[in-house]
């Protein structure tokens, strides 16, 4: 008769699991906010003084939602022309969501753009040398105007693909300088999005300091805050595009280039915009 193998005992309960110092279980801290809709706390209608610029750009602003088509330009609305009262109303209305854009480059003016609480707003500023709001417009789309036609307005699609050959450093590198090489040359407007993830791969830091020197910093950064934050820069190859996603403690949890015209997770949703075109009108109905 075969002795059975002893079966080791795993002690479960009080007492079984590692303590710190202060003898207290270490715990992984847990998430503790997330971003969600919140309705605007707007003034009732008899006391908001005269709003009527600011009802007139919003009734076109929804009208725009309504008929608003994925893939279409932005549509754009000027505020310059209103007066005080109606830009604070709208300010009010819109709130701010979860995704800034700026676009920063020498010789041109900064323009920076925050989606309203409503997806498919943004409101787009336009800046002078001095910090001074020179251009002041709403607009209506996945994403503003100078996203979709002025990123790699000066840009080209050739990688290079240079690296020093004597330093054991650079691992990896060189095989991920060939691919994004080649898909950058070929991408065309509309195809599907290419996307290699460096978080799967075993890169060295200086692997990554030469991706990033080869695909160079273009203009436009979006910063996405939810549940966790994501980052999004253009580079400096047309149709290039570093994101990279951090979790709600701020380490990063992944690391990706996209060769694409706007990377999906920054574009607004059809169903989010059809949304907010509801939820605006249910603004509107209280000063109509």
């Amino acid at each position: 008769m075969h002795k059975l193998p002893d079966i080791p005992i795993v002690e479960i309960g009080p007492g079984s699991q590692p303590q710190d110092e202060n003898g207290e279980l270490e715990y992984m801290t847990m998430p503790s906010s997330m971003e969600t809709y919140h309705q605007p706390n707007l003034p009732e209608a008899d006391e908001c003084g005269d709003v009527t610029q600011a009802i007139s750009v919003l009734e076109a602003v929804q009208r725009a939602l309504n008929t608003y088509q994925a893939g279409n330009d932005a549509i754009s609305f000027g505020l310059n022309d209103l007066d005080a009262n109606s830009i604070d109303f709208i300010n009010q209305a819109l709130g701010e969501g979860e995704v800034s854009i700026s676009h920063e480059e020498n010789g041109l003016s900064p323009i920076k753009a925050q989606e309203a609480v409503l997806a498919g707003i943004w409101r787009v500023q336009h800046f002078n040398a001095d910090g001074a709001v020179i251009r002041d417009t709403i607009e209506v789309g996945e994403v503003p105007h100078m996203v979709r036609h002025d990123t790699f307005a000066n840009t080209d699609q050739v990688l290079d693909e240079s690296y020093d050959n004597n330093n054991p450093e650079i691992q990896n590198a060189p095989s991920l300088l060939v691919e994004l090489a080649d898909k950058l040359r070929s991408y065309q407007t509309g195809n599907e999005a290419h996307i290699v993830n460096l978080s799967l791969l075993p890169l060295s830091p200086t692997d990554l300091a030469l991706l990033g020197e080869r695909m160079g910093v273009g203009p436009v950064t979006i910063l996405s805050r939810g549940y966790g934050n994501c980052r999004i820069g253009s580079t400096a190859k047309r149709n290039g595009w570093w994101i990279k996603f951090y979790n709600s403690q701020d380490a990063l949890i992944l690391n990706t280039i996209e060769i694409v015209d706007i990377p999906s997770v920054a574009i607004a949703a059809p169903e989010d915009i059809a949304d907010s075109a509801d939820r605006l009108n249910e603004i509107l109905e209280m000063y109509r």
